[in-house]
């Protein structure tokens, strides 16, 4: 059976930290608490390690993970541009429940899944979550349950759907707000055409908050407008509620939109 460190025990901490990083380092999986929910967790650059991801979910490419970094120095090493609005909205919400939508940097030699050329990018605010990412670099990172049932918010919640599917498991007790994270389309802010930003899924961050800071640019609701919580979809995610989901409710089916569409699963993907 695959290991469980109670992190909250001075003991287990650095020994789960240790296992944690060698098994990122070897490909494997790591289930991993987040200020969202718990994550299931992989080497964002090594495709066997995301195609792991996903089997151990019983997800396919047309979800792809979303990617969790330490800071925005590595969002910038992500993305093909981070336009001044979303330094803005980084600086506000970051580290938290914001995940941006951007043209992935075309140079990177990786392989997310059917992205469309994009990639969804969130910093948690969780400290074992960001002294993870500090070691190991950028992660893919899922809500750690499988498919159909509702996102883990204990360590042993996890343990129980994923099994020996993932190598270590660290465990910080409950998660904190099991809300998930708000995500948005930024991605017409680089190059031409219309600038506007599109908020895919509203979570943690309101659109009350978001216009604060970027006025209009940001799109008005249409009430007509199922599209939405389809582009949000393709992107893995989070359950709105994770703590009162009902296990028997599915996860949105992802649909065929691009990865710039959103990180969906977060009913059940991104942590």
């Amino acid at each position: 059976m695959s290991p469980v460190f109670d992190c909250r025990d001075e003991s287990q901490l650095l020994p789960g930290m240790r296992a944690a990083r060698r098994a990122i380092g070897s490909g494997e999986l790591v289930v991993m608490p987040t200020d969202t929910v718990y994550g299931i967790a992989a080497d964002a650059f090594s495709p066997a390690a995301v195609q792991r991801l996903l089997d151990a979910k019983g997800r396919g490419r047309q979800s792809p993970p979303p990617v969790l970094v330490a800071g925005i120095t590595t969002l910038k090493a992500l993305v093909a541009e981070v336009p001044p609005e979303v330094e803005q909205l980084v600086g506000a919400f970051w580290p938290g429940g914001l995940t941006i939508v951007l043209p992935a940097q075309p140079s990177l030699t990786w392989d997310l899944g059917d992205t469309g050329g994009t990639v969804a990018v969130r910093m948690p605010a969780h400290p074992l979550a960001l002294e993870l990412l500090e070691d190991t670099g950028p992660l893919a990172v899922s809500s750690a349950n499988l498919t159909g049932k509702a996102a883990a918010i204990m360590a042993h919640d996890a343990l129980s759907m994923l099994g020996d599917s993932v190598s270590v498991y660290l465990d910080a007790g409950p998660s904190k707000t099991g809300i998930a994270s708000t995500i948005i389309d930024a991605t017409s802010l680089v190059g031409p055409g219309e600038r506007v930003i599109r908020v895919l899924r509203e979570g943690a961050v309101s659109r009350e908050e978001l216009r604060d800071l970027v006025g209009d640019l940001l799109e008005p609701i249409d009430p007509d407008d199922s599209d939405a919580g389809e582009e949000a979809a393709a992107h893995d995610a989070e359950p709105q509620d994770a703590a009162s989901a009902d296990a028997a409710s599915p996860e949105p089916e992802p649909a065929s939109a691009p990865q710039s569409e959103s990180e969906s699963d977060d009913a059940g993907g991104n942590a």
